[in-house]
């Protein structure tokens, strides 16, 4: 089984991918959604995540503002967040990756790849990418999202330029829906033909 990374910059369409992607098939294990999961009503980290950061936690799960008031711009509180989610997302791909181990490839949804050097174990790495502008125009018209807190997250995250130089596979987004699925289908074939589908 070969193993893809699929990622790319806040609002540049990777969900969306990730989407046409599962309806064409392909298995895909999502970090954010196995971390919304987790840390949603009865999760499984919210007594940890409770522990170390009291308050954060209600019968909805993690307060995700509470929770990033106190992680955001303390790198050492951010630290020891991580260390609580990040063993229980690796436990379940792993279970994702057994699940699917009769299959010829997967894609693992990572949106932080190059930025937790992940891509070293991968096949290839997809990277979904859209014009700048229209990045922004997306993060803006999203629900609390501000001009200062997208520069924040943009300048927190490898640069889309840097993301492109690197993929071994591009999806751009900043054009129809039609288009961007017609791309997704095309790397579908690709990697099937790759792996021998």
């Amino acid at each position: 089984m070969k193993i893809y990374g699929l990622t790319g910059s806040i609002g540049m369409g990777k969900s969306a991918v990730a989407g046409m992607l599962r309806r064409e098939g392909v298995p895909l294990f999502d970090a954010d959604a196995e971390v919304h999961r987790l840390q949603g009503p009865g999760g499984a980290l919210l007594p940890a995540i409770e522990a170390r950061f009291p308050g954060t936690t209600g019968p909805k799960g993690v307060d995700r503002a509470k929770l990033g008031a106190a992680v955001f711009g303390h790198p050492q509180e951010l630290k020891a967040l991580e260390a609580i989610v990040h063993p229980a997302v690796q436990q379940s791909r792993k279970a994702f990756l057994q699940r699917n181990r009769s299959r010829r490839f997967v894609v693992l949804d990572i949106p932080l790849l190059f930025e937790t050097h992940g891509y070293r174990r991968l096949a290839g790495v997809i990277v979904v990418t859209a014009p700048a502008w229209k990045q922004r125009k997306r993060v803006l018209a999203r629900p609390g999202m501000t001009a200062a807190k997208f520069r924040r997250i943009v300048h927190l995250q490898t640069p889309d330029a840097e993301k492109r130089r690197r993929a071994d596979y591009i999806i751009h987004t900043g054009t129809t829906f039609a288009e961007t699925r017609f791309q997704v289908r095309r790397l579908v074939a690709c990697l099937g033909a790759k792996t021998g589908r």
